[in-house]
């Protein structure tokens, strides 16, 4: 008798195109785990076509009918709790979350940054790269904690930054290097080669660096 592979939950807020790389690593057998359910903040969102083209069962909690922060994310946590993830998948879901959520889901929620953190927490990433004449700029898959975008990193992609790039160009360079290292490092949790221990990213029972596992696409 087979394992049954780890069961997923993704969270987002919109067009998914994250989500949409993890569900075509899934059906080339690549993901390691199961998509069981996509959630999301806002309704009627692309994100939410994406799932349900899949075959993948979907929910709307939406955010503005709570009257409070911390409301809205114990209803989450039942609605998510509801599926028996192994892990949660934040997929551009656009909402800071309470301590007591990411405590709950501590060492099973990853999310996907889109700058080489720690640099360049929040929004804005691209703009501020280049306001700042870095040479490079890129994307991290890591561990969620209370501290938003703090968590340890898992895998990062390096991208060069052009002369001639907006934040605009850079965002789509940056984009084709998120759909290939989170589908890597969800890969890598399911089959239980990535793991967060002592407040670390753990490879292969090794402990990463701050970068996490850094491809290099400058190469």
């Amino acid at each position: 008798m087979t394992n049954p592979l780890p069961r997923i939950v993704v969270l987002l807020s919109g067009s998914g195109t994250n989500l949409q790389a993890l569900i075509d690593a899934q059906a080339r057998a690549q993901l390691g785990g199961e998509i069981v359910a996509v959630i999301s903040n806002r309704p009627a969102v692309l994100g939410l076509e994406r799932a349900q083209k899949a075959g993948i069962e979907t929910r709307t909690l939406d955010h503005t009918t709570f009257d409070s922060r911390a409301a809205f994310d114990t209803a989450l946590m039942q609605q998510i709790d509801a599926f028996q993830p192994d892990l949660v998948v934040l997929a551009g879901f656009m909402r800071i979350l309470t301590p007591a959520f990411t405590e709950h889901y501590l060492g099973k929620m990853l999310n996907i940054h889109p700058s080489l953190l720690p640099k360049y927490q929040g929004l804005h990433t691209h703009q501020r790269a280049l306001e700042a004449g870095d040479d490079c700029h890129g994307v991290t898959v890591h561990f969620v904690t209370a501290e938003l975008d703090g968590g340890p990193a898992a895998i990062q992609a390096v991208v060069a930054i052009e002369p001639d790039d907006t934040p605009e160009s850079l965002a789509k360079r940056v984009q084709v290097q998120e759909h290939i290292i989170y589908p890597m490092a969800v890969n890598w949790f399911a089959q239980g080669r990535l793991s967060y221990r002592d407040g670390k990213a753990w490879l292969d029972a090794a402990p990463l660096g701050a970068e996490g596992y850094q491809i290099d696409s400058r190469r």
